[in-house]
């Protein structure tokens, strides 16, 4: 994952690694508090709401209003989508 986001961030130095990883930890954990649940093998959607995540949240984007909406939209489609959820059934 840390590849995936070095590249979209255009970043080619390990001096942001530590960094980074912090981003991508917090990106599933927020990720998770929503009711994601992340899968073993991360596939391209939570891929995508990781780096976006991360793009938001390193240094300070222009565009960082566009990046929180993109980044709330694609955490709430995980978030209601069957696949990436646990649905408990409390009957």
């Amino acid at each position: 994952m840390l590849e995936k986001v070095k590249l979209a961030l255009r970043i080619t130095t390990d001096a942001f690694d530590s960094e980074l990883n912090d981003l991508i930890d917090a990106a599933q954990m927020d990720l998770g508090i929503a009711g994601v649940v992340i899968p073993d093998e991360i596939d391209a959607i939570v891929s995508r709401a990781i780096t976006t995540y991360c793009k938001l949240n390193f240094g300070e984007p222009d565009d960082y209003d566009r990046l929180k909406r993109s980044y709330d939209e694609q955490k709430a489609q995980l978030s209601m989508a069957t696949g990436y959820t646990v649905w408990i059934d409390q009957t």
